[in-house]
């Protein structure tokens, strides 16, 4: 499963190849932190979170080999009809949710159907040679943006419609995503690492795929709001 700094990644893509105005984002901040926000609670990213709440709900999936986040259910539910639930709009840290899911998505749907071809059965081979590759793969990524917490990213994490983020763990988030870029910088890999199971072209694809599917989502909020 994608770790944070292949989320941070994708948003600093996003945002160069694209403006914020653009993808409809107006405070970067809340968009980042939306790209974290499902790890939140989950138990294995943010260690002094005040709750637990356990992945299959921030993920709307199963607790399987490799799970699939059902980031469309996510898209009907609080992008497409955000006055189903009393709001008037999409917020920055809801889009910025739904990217993560759509990236968990993505990745975890090409990383079943690539073990499937080489053959290699769910277990513990399958389990530490995916986790390894996508770690390496996530230092050779160059990141640099970490949340700020605002007033305004406070206020969107209160509001979040899928469940409460506390002002409290939204600056551990960002505490979070800052040591890990740090920790891409220092231990950055160059080249391309010896991956076990997984390639660069695999990475390249996954990625690829995961990219154009938030980017053309991010649009259709814009033409849906005009």
């Amino acid at each position: 499963m994608p770790s944070w700094n292949i989320h941070i990644a994708h948003v600093e893509r996003l945002l160069a190849e694209e403006s914020a105005d653009d993808l409809g984002i107006r405070d970067v901040d809340a968009f980042l932190m939306g790209n974290v926000a499902p790890d939140i609670y989950v138990g294995y990213m943010v260690a002094d979170a005040t709750t637990r709440i356990d992945y299959k709900l921030t993920h709307l999936t199963m607790r399987e080999h490799i799970p699939v986040p059902r980031c469309d259910e996510f898209w009907d539910f609080y992008c497409k009809n955000p006055t189903g639930y009393g709001a008037t709009e999409v917020t920055d840290l809801v889009r910025g949710a739904w990217c993560h899911l759509v990236c968990d998505h993505v990745y975890n749907t090409n990383t079943r159907a690539w073990l499937e071809k080489l053959g290699v059965q769910p277990g513990e081979k399958a389990r530490i040679g995916k986790q390894s590759d996508f770690a390496d793969f996530g230092r050779t990524l160059q990141i640099s943006l970490v949340p700020n917490v605002t007033d305004e990213v406070i206020a969107q994490c209160e509001a979040f419609p899928q469940y409460r983020i506390a002002p409290a763990d939204a600056r551990s988030a960002a505490k979070v995503a800052a040591r890990i870029v740090e920790e891409n910088r220092s231990e950055h890999i160059y080249g391309e690492p010896s991956y076990r199971l997984l390639t660069s072209e695999f990475f390249r694809d996954a990625g690829q795929e995961a990219h154009e599917t938030m980017r053309e989502g991010l649009l259709k909020l814009v033409d849906a709001s005009c």
